[in-house]
């Protein structure tokens, strides 16, 4: 299931995603980076996992590296770093210009909430599963 390691997604920066500084302000890259992780998992998970789990942020690091305009489109790519311990899980996200340069690359500690119950979830083998490689997946978790 290698195919889902990796997500890409394009963002286009709007008039209202700019700050007092004339460049995307800083809350919005951090909901980018939401959107682009949700949007992984919508599209990698298992509809069943989908609809018994929902994903929470626990940690953001955000390295905020250039800038970007109204207008500018950026791209990006997430994966998981590494087979998930307990509920917990840690995810890259990273900007890039149209010229390739990392505009923004972030860390984000996330955990798996049970919908049915609202407490944290020990991330099953097979909800990790299409997000890691078969290698990793052997290794870390089992």
């Amino acid at each position: 299931m290698d195919e889902h390691r990796r997500f890409h997604i394009r963002f286009r920066a709007r008039d209202a995603d700019i700050d007092e500084l004339g460049h995307v302000n800083n809350a919005v890259w951090v909901t980018w980076i939401q959107d682009v992780s949700v949007a992984h998992w919508l599209t990698a998970a298992r509809p069943q996992d989908r609809d018994r789990f929902v994903a929470v942020v626990l940690h953001h690091e955000v390295d905020y590296r250039g800038n970007v305009r109204a207008g500018d489109e950026v791209s990006a790519i997430t994966w998981v770093i590494r087979a998930p311990r307990g509920a917990r899980y840690a995810r890259c996200v990273e900007f890039h210009a149209e010229d390739g340069r990392t505009i923004v690359a972030s860390l984000t500690q996330w955990a798996l909430v049970d919908r049915e119950t609202g407490k944290l979830a020990r991330v099953p083998v097979e909800v990790a599963a299409p997000f890691l490689s078969d290698d990793t997946a052997q290794k870390e978790i089992g």
